[in-house]
């Protein structure tokens, strides 16, 4: 069986030192940004309702059900 890879649309914080607008343990929604990636960052809609670059580190992909994907919206 083939498994198929998939770019998560969401990451968890498993850090927020000096990151007043995130909370460790909260999953947050992350925009593609490439050229922040290859800097070593990522790119995601943090506690003020705006994206923002944070350090890469600073997260983990995880995967959301199908249920609550179309709960969603996405």
């Amino acid at each position: 069986m083939t498994k198929v890879k998939t770019k998560s649309k969401f990451v968890l914080c498993i850090e927020n030192k000096d990151c007043d607008d995130l909370e460790k343990g909260k999953v947050y929604p992350k925009l593609s940004d490439s050229k922040a990636k290859r800097e070593g960052f990522i790119r995601v809609i943090d506690e003020s309702g705006e994206d923002y670059l944070y350090p890469e580190s600073y997260f983990v992909p995880i995967e959301i059900p199908v249920e609550a994907r179309h709960a969603l919206g996405v």
